[in-house]
């Protein structure tokens, strides 16, 4: 018997972004020119009584500003790190981990290649509600999928061991719309944690942004608390931060990334805006010894 989606608290005030971006997801999905396909975002969305987040109650001028400045930026995000992740996986990273995974459904809609094992990391009532719609929609797993309950703030790494995941083997990892929402310290911690947890040709995938006015400005027409979302993450640029540690990487401007996909410059990020921040995605490998 399908159990009944029950609304996790972890998606309350800020958690309430994940339904934000799976919103932007279905809206991006419904597109002709789509530059990715998520079936199941609407899904999340519609398990949700609009009463307890804006994102489930319909068109607004609020939600309407955000998404407006958010759409583009989601849209190509979503794009370049489904790549990144099914290259690494092509290549032979055949542990997936999606850190603080959210409405994430790259699992099931993504052509894994056989044999890989994707580690979602999430709150524990963030995956059973999540569990709770994909079941109730018959939704098949393309690959081998381990629910991880835990907090990044807690020991994580000890909870992905014990679910299977092989610290020896190379894997592809995902932070998605995390570093930003981190303190300084503890963005390095997390970078800290995966470099230890990584064997020689692992793949980190990422992406980044500096708020702005702009950005501030339509989240304070959803929430204050989304407001105090930004914690600044880094305090290194992506480049030096990820080479201190090791790591290869490769980081793209937002505005070049959207430009790839023949997008326009998401406007929270475009340069000749004063009131526009800064974004990046990045991708980062860690050599095999000579």
């Amino acid at each position: 018997m399908t159990q009944e989606p029950t609304v996790p608290r972890s998606l309350a005030g800020i958690g309430t972004t994940a339904l934000g971006v799976a919103l932007l997801r279905a809206q991006e999905s419904s597109r002709p020119d789509r530059l990715f396909d998520d079936p199941y975002a609407r899904h999340f969305l519609q398990a949700v009584d609009p009463a307890f987040t804006p994102w489930a109650a319909g068109p607004s001028p609020a939600t309407a500003r955000f998404l407006q400045v958010m759409a583009e930026q989601v849209a190509v995000r979503t794009r370049f790190l489904d790549r990144a992740l099914l290259d690494a996986a092509e290549r032979g990273c055949e542990q997936v981990v999606l850190l603080a995974c959210g409405m994430d459904a790259r699992a099931f809609r993504l052509a894994w290649p056989a044999g890989t094992k994707v580690f979602e990391l999430d709150f524990a009532d963030v995956l059973a509600f999540k569990a709770a719609v994909l079941d109730g929609r018959g939704a098949t797993a393309a690959c081998h999928r381990v629910e991880v309950a835990t907090d990044l703030r807690q020991d994580w790494p000890r909870a992905l061991a014990e679910s299977g995941f092989n610290p020896g083997r190379p894997a592809a990892w995902l932070a998605e719309g995390i570093l930003y929402a981190l303190p300084p310290e503890a963005a390095d911690l997390l970078l800290d944690r995966i470099t230890t947890l990584s064997a020689p040709a692992s793949m980190l995938a990422l992406d980044h942004m500096k708020d702005s006015e702009l950005l501030r400005s339509a989240r304070a027409d959803i929430s204050a608390e989304l407001v105090d979302l930004w914690r600044g993450g880094p305090t290194e640029n992506l480049n030096a931060w990820l080479t201190h540690r090791g790591w290869q990487p490769t980081v793209t401007d937002i505005a070049e990334a959207a430009a790839a996909c023949e997008r326009p410059i998401p406007p929270a990020f475009d340069p000749a805006r004063a009131d526009a921040g800064h974004g990046w995605l990045a991708t980062a490998h860690l050599p095999k010894p000579r």
